[in-house]
C-alpha cells in the first residue's frame, strides 16, 4: 500500500493491468449488479441537470423512469447511487450503433453541453473508495465482467494507474498524481 495525502493506494491498484475493451463487455458495468453508480452528495446538483440534456440519448423507458424517480436515490444503507432500471441498467446508459452500453452524462459532455464528465464513481472504476476516518483507501475492484479488461491491460502492460490516470487526476489533482507516480516508481 502507498500512502499519498490523505489516500491509501492499494498494491492491486498499482501491480494490476486493466484497459476497458468495451468490444468485449459491451458496457456491462452499467448494466451488471444490484445498485446504478455511486454518487458523491456534491455531485446530486450535476446529476439533476443532467436529465434535461441527456433525453435526446435516451429510450423512452430510461426517461419514464427519470422523470418519475429522478437521477438517483439513496439505498437502505444511507449510499446514493443512479437511478436504474428495473433495479439493473443504469438509467444514464444507452446502447451505440455498436450494441455498447455508454454513458448518457459522458456523451453530452463530449458534444459540450455540459461540464460534468460522469459521476466520478464511473470514471474511477475499476478503483472504489473506502472512506476511512483519516484517509481514503483506493481498491481495485475485481469483476468478473472486467476480464476482457483485464486481458487487455496485461497485453498492453498497462496497470490500473496508468489507465485511470485522468480519473484519478480529476479525483485529486496533477500534484497528487506526480507524487503517486514518483512513490510508485521508488519502490
Amino acid at each position: 500500500m502507498i500512502e499519498v495525502g490523505k489516500t491509501l493506494v492499494s498494491d492491486d491498484v498499482i501491480e494490476e493491468a486493466f484497459v476497458c475493451d468495451l468490444t468485449k463487455c459491451k458496457g456491462a458495468c452499467c448494466v451488471e449488479g444490484d445498485l446504478g453508480a455511486p454518487l458523491l452528495e456534491e455531485e446530486l446538483e450535476e446529476i439533476d441537470k443532467a436529465i434535461a440534456l441527456v433525453k435526446p440519448y435516451l429510450t423512452q423507458e430510461a426517461i419514464d423512469v427519470l422523470e418519475k424517480e429522478g437521477g438517483y436515490l439513496l439505498d437502505e444503507d444511507g449510499d446514493l447511487s443512479t437511478t436504474t432500471i428495473n433495479g439493473k441498467e443504469c438509467a444514464f446508459a444507452f446502447y451505440d450503433e455498436n450494441k455498447i452500453l455508454k454513458c448518457s452524462i459522458e456523451q453530452a459532455h463530449k458534444e459540450g453541453k455540459t461540464d460534468f464528465k460522469k459521476p466520478i464513481s464511473c470514471h474511477l472504476y475499476p478503483i472504489r473508495i473506502a472512506k476511512l476516518p483519516d484517509f481514503e483507501a483506493l481498491n481495485y475492484d475485481r469483476w468478473q465482467i472486467c476480464s476482457p479488461a483485464c486481458d487487455l491491460g496485461k497485453e498492453l502492460k498497462v496497470p490500473v494507474y496508468k489507465f485511470l490516470k485522468d480519473a484519478l487526476i480529476r479525483k485529486y489533482g496533477a500534484d497528487w498524481y506526480k507524487e503517486l507516480v514518483e512513490k510508485v516508481e521508488n519502490r
